[in-house]
């Protein structure tokens, strides 16, 4: 079993930044890539971005690219969500999330394998 721990959300105005953490306790063959979703309130949860544990393989979804950058740091096992310009669309409660495949697929909530209890991020106008 892997525990996956977030932190670092938080409120911030439009235009504003965040970097969100998520320490896993431990990497397993499940844990191939890393990587963030998001669940706006009374919406369904979205992939956000995902990075493969070797580090060289990144995934965004459209909305984010060019203003989000997911990171890796093996040694000490967490995750980074480096958030910039953010947008008030960009409220959400952000999961760290890690399974076998990159979070591109329309069906990767299928094959995650462990969950974040999450962390909140509001941004305001």
């Amino acid at each position: 079993q892997v525990h996956l721990v977030e932190s670092g959300g938080g409120s911030v105005q439009t235009g504003g930044s965040l970097r969100l953490s998520c320490t896993a306790s431990d990497y397993t063959t499940e844990t191939l890539y890393f990587g963030w979703f998001r669940q706006p309130p009374g919406k369904e949860r979205e992939a956000v971005a995902s990075i493969y544990v070797g580090g060289s393989i990144t995934y965004y979804v459209d909305s984010v690219k060019g203003r989000f950058t997911v990171s890796i740091d093996n040694d000490n096992k967490t995750i980074y969500l480096q958030m910039n310009t953010l947008k008030p669309e960009d409220t959400a409660m952000y999961y760290c999330a890690a399974g076998r495949t990159d979070f591109a697929s329309s069906r990767v909530k299928d094959y995650i394998h462990y969950w974040g209890r999450g962390t909140q991020v509001t941004v305001s106008s």
